[in-house]
């Protein structure tokens, strides 16, 4: 039994930067340890000499950017039997408390997705086995149980708090892309909206009516986000917007440079961006838009470099922290749309 290790999944080519961010985390909160990463295996072990149970209670998955989904390892089989490796399994099962709902999963990476097929029908088999041992009742458990393969034969079983796991199947988000939208890049904004605004706000927060900033627009994939929502959008960018855009009556389009665009009015809700540009000149706009009220909210790419892109992010962090030195809502995510770069959410905190 392994009981001092974390695995944790992330974009594949993303290994290292989520464990130095899983390591560096868990240091503040007393976890000292290493983690050990394989490039493009789409996860990443994170080892400690001390029981890693309690971090699960200190640090959410929210917190970390580059982790997708999380799990403390109880075990790891790498000679499964073909023919019955849900026996192997069950050898486990002393070690775990009640389980309230099962996951057999996979990396996010081509090998990883030979296996999609296997796992989803070994599902329903390692949830019978719990039930048979009165391990498993769905109405009162308060841990999910993992089974991770890496390959037909090889397999990390682990848990996790229910309330500190990512809801989506492998922690990804799939999202159809809509025809009328300009470019794929939508879904980007898609999907933060998606994550970073609770489903119990939406109505209010991303409601028909509301103003907004598109810097660095065109071709217009961000604005339409906004305007099929009902929003109206000022769109700032010294290239050409998608006619369908224009032709809603809802976007207005600057062709100007959007470092220094100033917004004619304060009645700017949402400011949003996606300009290809160095992630801490980025950062210091956002943050001096928010703390100079010509925003209420805004949501942002940084765009990173190929190599130390965890200190990128937290030499942007700290930026934002500098230009706002108040109490703010922020949160940063590698969502699954998203490349070399990460998506954050900015706002001031209501008194």
């Amino acid at each position: 039994m392994v009981a001092s290790q974390i695995l944790g999944y992330c974009r594949p080519g993303f290994e290292a930067d989520a464990g130095l961010e899983l390591q560096t985390r868990a240091a503040e909160h007393g976890f000292y340890g290493y983690f050990k990463a394989e490039r493009l295996s789409g996860f990443y072990l994170f080892e400690c000499p001390q029981s890693l149970q309690p971090l699960f209670k200190r640090l959410a998955l929210t917190q970390l950017i580059f982790t997708r989904q999380w799990l403390q390892v109880l075990a790891h089989y790498d000679n499964l039997s073909k023919d019955d490796r849900l026996s192997d399994l069950t050898d486990s099962f002393a070690e775990l408390p009640v389980i309230s709902e099962v996951r057999v999963e996979h990396p996010d990476t081509e090998d990883g997705k030979e296996l999609s097929r296997f796992c989803r029908k070994f599902t329903v088999p390692l949830r019978q086995a719990l039930k048979q041992r009165k391990l498993y009742q769905e109405s009162k458990g308060l841990t999910c149980l993992f089974a991770f393969f890496v390959k037909s034969t090889g397999c990390y079983l682990g848990i996790t708090p229910m309330n500190n796991i990512s809801p989506l199947p492998g922690g990804i988000m799939r999202l159809k892309f809509p025809a009328e939208s300009p470019s794929r890049s939508t879904l980007k904004l898609d999907e933060a909206f998606l994550t970073f605004i609770p489903e119990k706000e939406r109505e209010e927060r991303l409601r028909a009516g509301l103003n907004a900033v598109d810097l660095g627009a065109c071709p217009g994939g961000w604005t339409y986000q906004l305007v099929r929502r009902g929003m109206f959008v000022q769109a700032v960018d010294n290239g050409l917007m998608a006619e369908s855009l224009m032709g809603s009556g809802q976007v207005t389009h600057f062709q100007e440079d959007g470092f220094k665009f100033k917004p004619r009015k304060k009645n700017i809700h949402w400011l949003v961006c996606d300009m290809i540009e160095q992630p801490q000149k980025v950062a210091r706009l956002m943050a001096q838009w928010v703390s100079d009220d010509w925003c209420k909210e805004a949501m942002f790419n940084l765009k990173l470099p190929m190599k130390k892109r965890f200190e990128s992010v937290l030499e942007c962090l700290a930026i934002i922290a500098e230009v706002l030195p108040g109490k703010l809502e922020l949160s940063a995510k590698h969502l699954y749309h998203n490349r070399d770069e990460i998506t954050v959410h900015l706002k001031k905190q209501e008194k």
